[in-house]
């Protein structure tokens, strides 16, 4: 598996269809995933690979094949959309589409802020209006992360979670500091200051999220999209959402 360094943090990545015709997509996980359970096995890198995209997928800091960090600090929002940034440069690519699931959609969002000409535009899946009012998940899913087994979880958010991470093999060490290091919001005025073409997309179902509509309403080329009946776990890999994202990237062909 390939990587590169971003000062000291090793990110490992996937970089498929480097000979496509199609402007690259870069894939952004969410939160105690990693690049292979939010975008391969759900079948998001084949998808894309097919209509033509390079695909370029990141494990990031703390997650997967990357460097596992214990400062919270380290994972501030705009020190994770870094990880990004550097990738592109490391590729060589000056500006990519940009998709994120939940905390990946909050990295993908600050990265739009940061480094506006970067982004084609933005996918944000799993995150809606939270990324302005309120982070989603709770912080207290950390505890649960640190706690000496998943018998002593009785919180069902972060039991769900901890299964989660158990099931990735995850550092429950170093994703306790993610969830505490990575709570950062933006606000509104900056959110409508993203103009560059964006779908979000929701489940119906998802209490994590937030309405994708109230947050389609604050950019100046944003539109919603909601996934039926499905929770914040079980939209990644819905066939709405990638129907959805599909007709979105080929409108901007």
């Amino acid at each position: 598996m390939p990587s590169f360094k971003n000062g000291d943090v090793e990110i490992a990545y996937l970089d498929e269809g480097q000979q496509s015709s199609q402007p690259p997509v870069v894939l952004v996980h969410g939160f105690a995933s990693t690049k292979e359970t939010n975008w391969v096995y759900p079948g998001w890198t084949t998808t894309l690979a097919e209509t033509g995209h390079r695909v370029i997928a990141l494990d990031n800091r703390g997650h997967g094949q990357s460097s596992k960090l214990y400062d919270p600090a380290a994972y501030h929002s705009d020190v994770m959309a870094d990880d990004v940034r550097a990738l592109l440069d490391h590729l060589r690519i000056e500006r990519a589409h940009c998709m994120g699931y939940s905390m990946g959609a909050r990295i993908c969002s600050f990265l739009a802020l940061a480094h506006p000409k970067r982004v084609r535009s933005l996918v944000l899946g799993g995150l809606g209006i939270r990324l302005t009012d309120g982070v989603g998940l709770p912080e207290s899913i950390a505890d649960a992360l640190l706690a000496p087994s998943l018998d002593d979880v009785s919180d069902p958010t972060g039991r769900q979670f901890r299964r989660f991470a158990e099931q990735t093999r995850s550092d429950l060490k170093a994703l306790a500091a993610c969830i505490r290091g990575s709570r950062q919001v933006a606000s509104r005025d900056d959110v409508a200051k993203i103009d560059i073409p964006a779908l979000i997309a929701v489940g119906t179902a998802d209490t994590v999220a937030g309405s994708p509509h109230e947050l389609a309403n604050l950019m100046r080329n944003a539109r919603a999209l909601d996934i039926p009946g499905r929770d914040h776990m079980l939209a990644v890999g819905d066939r709405v959402f990638k129907t959805g994202v599909l007709e979105f990237l080929n409108e901007l062909q």
